[in-house]
């Protein structure tokens, strides 16, 4: 375990230790509440929690996944939000929570709800088609958008302001150009967008890792350059990472817990603690890794002050791509 962790791990245990002298745990069903219908990446993360929770035994209650889908997940953020002091709502949230808010796609904010943990980051990946003689690297990609944006389409999913639309915004930006000259094309999912770029409608893509490698394994889609902080592992390791190409630029798509607002420090330490623990089981740890994501426990300070840096770089993108509200 990293030091890191092992202090994360300390500072959880003695709050957890509080809680309990408190007499806390869950009375009641607890709900997993996955902004996806069944089969979507939230709805696997929160049906991977469920299992651990319960496998690991962490949790003396049953646990059941509910899925509200819709609204760019405003319908699953609103269903937590409407459950204040409840502690046995726990929503599997993402950048929309914040996002939705700034395009004015709903009223709700951070004080609407009560942030548990962050759990992992999704680092986006920009891709081209494997034929497309014009595109083969990262470099080539960057000289395009910089002499001519709009004479590239781009595919991602799943709305206008979404992470991976925001990346690419911020990739023009690093660039010196202006991310409104994007030429966008939105899907209902990157399975689709993929689908168009590999039927040479679209230049490019930007879409999670994991949506990349069958295609990359089968020769069909070329990844030009990850947005993370470090390379990725496995067939994206011989990628390059934008930086490394000499372009200041990282996003991705962080996923973690939420409950509503309200809940007590007792019930908060409660699960931050269960969660830490599922966090360091090799089933976590293997999913994590098949998924091409990167491992990003944070609670307490730490999650809020990432949180608040969070709210302050999606005003600025979204205000660049000309969407904020």
């Amino acid at each position: 375990m990293k030091l890191t962790q092992v202090a994360i791990a300390l500072t959880i245990a003695a709050s957890a230790g509080h809680g309990l002298a408190q007499g806390w745990v869950p009375q009641k069903n607890v709900e997993i509440v996955a902004g996806s219908a069944p089969g979507g990446s939230n709805d696997k993360t929160a049906g991977l929690l469920e299992w651990l929770l319960s496998h690991e035994k962490l949790v003396p209650t049953s646990i059941t996944v509910v899925n509200k889908a819709g609204g760019g997940g405003n319908i699953a953020y609103t269903y937590v939000a409407q459950k204040t002091g409840d502690p046995h709502i726990l929503g599997v949230s993402g950048g929309g929570v914040i996002s939705n808010q700034i395009i004015g796609a709903s009223t709700l904010t951070l004080a609407d709800f009560t942030p548990i943990a962050s759990l992992v980051n999704d680092y986006a990946v920009f891709a081209v088609n494997s034929g497309n003689a014009q595109l083969k690297t990262g470099k080539d990609l960057a000289d395009r958008l910089k002499k001519d944006p709009r004479s590239l389409n781009l595919g991602f999913a799943n709305a206008f302001g979404s992470t991976r639309h925001m990346a690419a915004g911020m990739l023009i930006k690093a660039l010196g150009g202006n991310p409104r000259d994007l030429k966008p094309v939105v899907f209902k999912g990157s399975a689709e967008a993929i689908t168009a770029l590999l039927g040479n409608h679209l230049e490019y893509v930007v879409v999670g890792a994991v949506n990349s490698v069958a295609h990359v394994q089968s020769g069909r889609m070329r990844v030009v350059a990850v947005a993370s902080p470090e390379r990725l592992s496995g067939p994206l390791s011989n990628v390059p990472t934008w930086r490394e190409l000499g372009v200041n630029m990282v996003s991705g798509s962080w996923r973690g817990i939420f409950g509503p607002k309200g809940i007590t420090a007792a019930q908060l330490a409660y699960w931050e603690n269960a969660l830490f623990k599922v966090t360091q089981t090799a089933e976590w740890k293997s999913d994590t890794e098949k998924n091409y994501w990167t491992d990003e426990f944070l609670t307490g300070a730490k999650l809020k002050k990432m949180l608040d840096e969070e709210v302050v770089d999606t005003k600025t993108v979204l205000a660049d791509l000309g969407l904020a509200k």
